[in-house]
């Protein structure tokens, strides 16, 4: 059974997209058999694994509809155990239309269930908002995992997403729990970086992860290589980072053998 996992932050550009992508793909590695569902209308999980979100027959606006399984969008891709469930920017419009279903808290729940058991780990990018996908992605998940980018105001709207969290808990999800708060952007160079990161120790205190996700032009541009960073510079300081953060996920979830 598939120990599912969100990953969400309602503030943009905090690295949410990259730590998904390439979380998935050290998973993979790990000979965890992933799949990683593009939930976010940017459709930024698709297009960085190489995937041309303009020339897809079905896709996650399909499933979120109740119109498609994840069995019938999900696509291959080149890396080992990795398989991506891809979308479009018609999810937007999808997200208007799903506010008129019956289930419409449940659909990704649903979709979700039915794939459990041919994956170890099921990866969710979520949308950069609290939005209704937000909502469906953490009621399909045992897990929501928080980037936070170690800059000013990186705490900002935090407070505002664990309530959320705490409510879907409480309507539609008992057993959702946080799995922890990654810092992503750290600059080891810069005082601002290190006190963020205290900040957020202080205030997740063992929920935070040990790892950090540094600053890397590697990481950067991995993406319009259609690559996780691992697979476009193996070597890179960001890519030998989230193989040490996918490790640690591995053992916050029980599936790391010590």
């Amino acid at each position: 059974m598939a120990t599912v996992i969100c990953v969400s932050n309602q503030k943009g550009g905090v690295g949410k997209t990259t730590t998904a992508v390439n979380l998935a793909y050290y998973l993979g590695k790990d000979k965890f058999k992933t799949l990683l569902i593009d939930f976010d209308p940017q459709g930024n999980a698709t297009s960085g694994l190489g995937i041309d979100k303009e020339n897809l027959d079905k896709t996650m606006t399909d499933v979120a509809m109740g119109e498609a399984t994840l069995s019938e969008v999900k696509v291959e891709t080149k890396y080992k155990n990795l398989t991506v469930a891809p979308t479009s920017t018609d999810l937007a419009n999808a997200e208007v239309e799903m506010a008129g279903l019956k289930q419409k808290f449940t659909q990704l729940k649903k979709a979700v269930a039915a794939v459990a058991n041919e994956y170890d780990y099921i990866i969710i990018d979520c949308p950069p908002s609290l939005s209704l996908l937000t909502v469906n992605a953490m009621i399909a998940a045992d897990y929501l995992l928080l980037p936070v980018q170690t800059e000013f105001y990186a705490l900002e709207g935090v407070a505002q997403l664990l309530e959320t969290m705490k409510l879907v808990k409480k309507a539609g999800n008992q057993q959702l729990k946080l799995l922890g708060v990654v810092a992503t952007m750290y600059d080891k160079r810069t005082s601002l970086s290190s006190q963020v990161y205290e900040e957020i120790k202080k205030y997740f205190k063992d929920l935070t992860f040990e790892t950090t996700i540094p600053r890397n032009v590697r990481v950067a541009e991995a993406p319009s290589h259609g690559a996780p960073v691992g697979g476009y510079d193996a070597l890179s300081r960001g890519a030998r980072a989230y193989k040490e953060f996918a490790k640690e996920v591995e053992e916050r979830t029980g599936r790391r053998k010590k």
